[in-house]
């Protein structure tokens, strides 16, 4: 199993940047498909990104055109950059290996099976 741990949280104002990064050891990110997702207080887990083994990416609507997510095949790390955030981006943020290689691109929580322990983003107003 994929062991993930998650990096970059911290508080900032609105309107800032954040850059999340996620360090994967006991498999290649380069043949997984790879997730971001983020939980705030009371509120179910959602899907912010996925990426998956060609590259191919999506977003969830309320992240298009400001997040973006990025794979390193050399450092096997996934990065989430995060610009322009407003205060509802405030969260736990997840990252996340899905269960099968070379696969099409998933977004759904049971496809994932591997969890990093997350990283706080506070976006201040």
């Amino acid at each position: 199993q994929v062991q993930l741990v998650e990096s970059g949280g911290g508080l900032v104002q609105a309107g800032g940047s954040l850059r999340l990064s996620c360090a994967a050891s006991g498999g290649t990110v380069s043949s997984l498909s790879m997730a971001w997702f983020r939980q705030a207080p009371g509120k179910e887990r959602e899907i912010v990104a996925a990426i998956n083994w060609s590259g191919e990416a999506h977003y969830t609507d309320s992240v298009k055109g400001r997040f973006t997510i990025s794979r390193d095949n050399v450092l096997n790390t996934v990065n989430l950059q995060m610009n322009s955030l407003k205060p509802e981006g405030t969260a736990v943020y997840y990252c996340a290996a899905d269960t099968r290689r070379w696969g099409p691109i998933r977004t759904g929580l049971r496809d994932f099976g591997s969890w990093g322990q997350g990283t706080q983003v506070t976006v201040s107003s």
